[in-house]
Order: structure tokens, then C-alpha cells, then sequence
């Protein structure tokens, strides 16, 4: 990954998650609570009251939905990966 100011105060758990992210072939194994981790780590989250999360990092902002199982799906891990590189994250 690049190496931001923010990417330094992560944890080895939110480095894998940022690294499964932007993992090719996309990985169908990224779990949604690891995802919401390093969210928060990296940007804010809340939950609204219509179920979705507002998630902001940087300048970018999302509404994501909590998954029907524990892993998220290949459209989110694009989307977040879009939002991420545009915050500054990427891979190196």
C-alpha cells in the first residue's frame, strides 16, 4: 500500500483487510466485520436509521449495506476500492 500518514497507525488486522481489498482476483473471502474495522480505522462509520452505514474517508463518502452473510460481495470490494484510492489509499 502506499505510504499515507493514515496507513501507519494501522493495525497488522486492518493491513490485511486494506491488502485483501486490493487483491487480484478479487477475494471472495473478506469479511464484513473486517471491513467495518478498518473503516472506522481509517474514516468514520454510522448507521442510519434506514439500515445502511454512512461511511466517510477523506473527502469520500458511501452508503454501504450490511451483507446477507459474512463476506462481502466482488461489486462492494470495487466500490471500496474505488472510495479507498480515491482517499489515498492504493496499493505500491
Amino acid at each position: 500500500m502506499s505510504s499515507s500518514p493514515e496507513s501507519e497507525h494501522l493495525d497488522n488486522r486492518h493491513r490485511d483487510t486494506l491488502h485483501q481489498i486490493f487483491a487480484h482476483p478479487t477475494s471472495h473471502n473478506i469479511e464484513w466485520h473486517a471491513v467495518m474495522s478498518l473503516l472506522d480505522a481509517v474514516g468514520t462509520t454510522e448507521l442510519r436509521h434506514d439500515g445502511k452505514f454512512l461511511v466517510k474517508v477523506g473527502s469520500q463518502e458511501a452508503f454501504l449495506e450490511r451483507p446477507a452473510h459474512k463476506d462481502i460481495d466482488a461489486q462492494m470490494v470495487i466500490d471500496l476500492r474505488h472510495m479507498l484510492t480515491e482517499a489515498g489509499y492504493a496499493p505500491s
